[in-house]
């Protein structure tokens, strides 16, 4: 029972330790696209071009990856969907060594 706690509460920390640099990404995000925005608009440097702009979209997106793994990706594909899948492939396989075994007899009882 204990080491069963203590599994939940490592993946709770864990868990707790992804939002956490999810959010401080987010905090980044937002500061790193003002100053690209302030060093390319008000200070003008690299003009005529807008730079800013696609190192905005470039990190949103990143920040986008970011977010799906931690809250879709990770949320379902925990601990319980792996020992469901080991489960599953376990029984998948009993059932075939089953299937060669009985092959095997009926084709030895001819």
């Amino acid at each position: 029972m204990e080491k069963e706690f203590h599994e939940r509460y490592e993946y709770a920390r864990n868990r707790i330790k992804e939002k956490k640099f999810l959010y401080y990404h987010f905090i980044l995000f937002i500061v790193g696209s003002l100053f690209m925005f302030v060093a390319n608009e008000l200070l003008e440097y690299g003009l005529p071009n807008l730079w800013y702009k696609w190192g905005i979209v470039i990190w949103f997106f990143l920040f986008i990856l970011h977010f799906i793994r931690i809250y879709i990706t990770k949320r379902f594909m925990n601990k319980a969907w792996e020992k469901q899948q080991i489960e599953h492939l376990m029984l998948k396989q009993e059932k075939k060594i089953d299937q060669l075994n009985s092959k095997i007899n009926s084709e030895n009882s001819k």
